[in-house]
Parts: structure tokens; sequence; C-alpha cells
């Protein structure tokens, strides 16, 4: 292919303070002529891309992660003190982490094309990236998964899993474990973490539909709770008598000042990536153990303790124009697992 000199982008056009706003999504025109109008939170634009140097390579876009915590780094109401990184730039690309492929290299010696990386970028189908930031992939390592599952199992949703497991909270083997948002990327590495390769004796899930629940019980949880049925507040209460001994927390809000009486007396809370709050930091405390938690996750696949395939994560194929659509499904309760977008057209 052609080596391409500019890139289609989504930049960040307003920082909402409530729901995104879409350009579909846009009321029409107001009659009035001093009414105000809502400006969109995305819009789409075309820039130039940055010459090579030694240090950079231009990447191709295959892979889009979709976060909950990038909400907040593009809020105007989040205190950025409350953020792991600092926000988004307004009138600035959309930033996201991304797999991609190399198409040039300034330094051959060090990235070669046609490598495959993770690297921080943006909604964009092309970027120019510093060598020295970007992580080479190895899919031969893991034979029959698709790449995609980087973003999610081998990526930083396991990798928070696996760390706050054993170092955060330090479960140990036999103890009892309630997890929230059980059917997102964290929570559903959580309950295969907790149950299959640390031992934990019993799992209790939470989760938004009665589908999801029975998917939370085939990764391992001994039983989970839909939160969205009547009744949920005493059917928790009556699957941790006797209290637990960790609650792991992807939600906040409601289910958190719940569990907050039902976990034993010096027991532990992980406050993990609360859809309420849109923040996690755990991975970035881990990074320099990254490698070895990824070969731990991969060896635990490999070993048939932990699921990693097409059903932990939910990959949904979308041009240009729809990314930020698919980005949006993180808050409708659509997907199981990692959600990521599959960039093609």
């Amino acid at each position: 292919m052609a080596i391409p000199s500019t890139t289609r982008q989504w930049i960040l056009n307003s920082k909402p303070t409530s729901t995104p706003i879409l350009p579909e999504n846009l009321p029409p025109p107001s009659a009035s002529a001093s009414a105000s109008q809502p400006e969109p939170t995305f819009i789409p634009a075309i820039n130039p891309l940055p010459p090579l140097t030694s240090t950079t390579a231009l990447v191709q876009t295959l892979y889009i992660s979709n976060d909950p915590a990038q909400r907040g780094q593009m809020s105007a109401i989040i205190d950025p003190a409350r953020l792991y990184v600092p926000p988004m730039t307004l009138h600035a690309p959309v930033r996201t982490y991304t797999i991609s492929r190399v198409l040039e290299s300034g330094n051959l010696s060090l990235l070669a094309p046609g490598a495959i990386v993770r690297a921080t970028t943006s909604w964009s189908e092309y970027a120019v990236v510093r060598i020295s930031d970007v992580e080479v992939l190895d899919p031969e390592k893991t034979p029959g998964v698709r790449i995609s599952h980087y973003m999610g199992s081998f990526g930083f949703p396991g990798i928070t899993a696996l760390y706050a497991l054993k170092e955060i909270v330090k479960l140990k083997k036999g103890e009892r474990i309630v997890v929230s948002g059980a059917a997102g990327a964290v929570g559903g590495m959580v309950v295969q973490i907790a149950k299959k390769v640390l031992g934990a004796a019993e799992v209790i899930g939470i989760a938004g539909t009665d589908d999801k629940c029975l998917w939370v019980e085939g990764l391992g949880a001994d039983v989970c709770l839909n939160y969205k049925k009547e009744g949920f507040d005493q059917e928790l209460w009556k699957a941790t008598e006797g209290f637990v001994d960790v609650y792991f927390d992807n939600v906040g809000g409601h289910i958190l000042d719940l569990m907050v009486l039902r976990v034993k007396w010096f027991g532990r809370i992980a406050a993990c990536c609360h859809q309420s709050h849109f923040r996690t930091r755990v991975h970035l405390d881990y990074k320099d153990h990254f490698q070895e938690a990824r070969e731990e996750l991969i060896q635990a696949w490999k070993n048939g303790k932990i699921v990693v395939d097409d059903a932990t994560e939910t990959v949904i194929e979308a041009t240009f124009e729809d990314i930020p659509k698919v980005w949006m499904k993180l808050f409708d309760g659509s997907n199981t697992g990692k959600l990521t977008t599959k960039l093609i057209g």
C-alpha cells in the first residue's frame, strides 16, 4: 500500500458534562436565535502526519480499545487530580490504546515494518508513534487466540485483575470474594483468576442481566446475581451470609454501599474501574511487571485455568465514521468482556 501522508481522526470538540453527544444525535436547530445549541463532543478531521525521525514509526490502526476511564479523561467536571493520566486536550485527537501494524520505521534496527504493536495513539486510521513507547506483541505465543485479546485478557484488564488480586487485596486460597461488574473486561478476569488460579473457596459475581450472570457462572463463579432484579439487595445479603473476605468493586454506587456491610472485619475491598467515577490506575502501578504478569496469564491459559475465547470479548467491526458510536456501547450494558473496535474500510 502507498504510505499515507494524512490521517482521519476524531477530535475532542467539546468536553461533556454528562453523556457525550455524537454528531448524528444533535437536536434540530432551534427556531429561537437566542437559544444556545449543544456542540457535538467529537468531530472528524483530516490532519497531516508528521515526518518520521530515527525515533519514530508510522502505524496503521487495527484494533481500538474502548475504556470507561476515557469518559473521565474527557469530562469537563472531573477533577484532573482524580485521573491516573492527564486529561484529554480539547480540540486534540481522542486518546486511546490501539493494536496497530507498523507500516514504516525510522529505525529498522529497533522496529521493523510489519510488526504488530500495542501503542497509545488516538481515534485515527494512522499515527506516528515513538518507538520507545510501543510494545511489540508476539501472537505466536498464543496460537488460536485473536490478537485482540492483547487488549483484554492478556492486556490491561487481565493485568489489572491479576495484580489487584495478588498485590492489593492479597486473595488467599479458601477465601470468599464478591465481584461486581463481573461480566466486564476486568470483572470476568477477576472471576476466573480468583476461582481457578488463586483457589478462592467461593466467588460471587454481580452483573446486569440473567444472560450475563449465566456467562459469569460459566467462567467459574459459584453464583451470579442480577443487580437489576427486584429483591437484589436481599439476595446479596443472603449470598454473603457469614460475610466475605474480599469485595472487588468495579461499579461503586449502591452496590459498594451494600458491600461495605458484608465484608468481614479486616476484610479487603479493591476499588477498581468505577462505572460511576470512570477511574482506575492499578495497571499503571504495576507497569514494571507487565511482561511478567502477561506471561503468567498466558501460562494460566495454556494450563486450562482461564478461558480466553470469542465469548470473553466483544469485538465490533466498524468504519472510521462509527468509532465514537462503538465506544458509546460501553455505557448501554450490551457488551460482555472487553469491548474492542476492529477498524475496517
